[in-house]
């Protein structure tokens, strides 16, 4: 894991003495966290080489830390949030949608419930009774410019 640099500044020594005498507290330390190269981490993310084992939740997590140049603690945390939030998304009270961007789409299709109805049978062509059906709830996933463009 990369470790990020942190710069430490004091206030100047007049103005921290001036500070002690009149609060008797010590001079504010102001500190700044300088973020990992953001080209670094795009640069091995953008680099695709063919994988030709599927991936279990274990592997999958290890594969990422190790793409990503994070601890595995981490991407354990990203996917559990992930999940969760495409679970909100879904939900009955929810969006009814969600998007990876560029990758995927998950929609939700509520099917109306059928009533009960005589009709044709398309194969024997003799008429008979369809049984009723009741209301449901189907899951669509459809894939996106840069998973198509990937599969070609």
């Amino acid at each position: 894991m990369a470790t990020a640099k942190k710069t430490i500044t004091k206030a100047p020594a007049k103005k921290a003495a001036l500070a002690t005498k009149a609060t008797k507290r010590p001079a504010p330390v102001k500190q700044t966290v300088k973020p990992v190269a953001p080209a670094k981490v795009a640069a091995t993310a953008v680099a695709v080489k063919p994988i030709k084992n599927a991936f279990n939740k274990t592997s999958l997590i290890a594969h990422l830390a190790e793409m990503a140049l994070v601890e595995v603690k981490a991407v354990k945390a990203v996917i559990a949030s992930l999940e969760a939030t495409i679970l909100a998304s879904v939900h009955k009270k929810g969006l009814g949608s969600f998007t990876l961007p560029g990758l995927l789409k998950v929609n939700v299709i509520n099917v109306p419930a059928k009533k009960k109805r005589t009709g044709i049978d398309p194969f024997t062509k003799v008429e008979r009774v369809f049984a009723a059906k009741p209301a449901t709830v189907k899951i669509k996933t459809r894939a996106l410019k840069k998973l198509k463009d990937a599969a070609l």
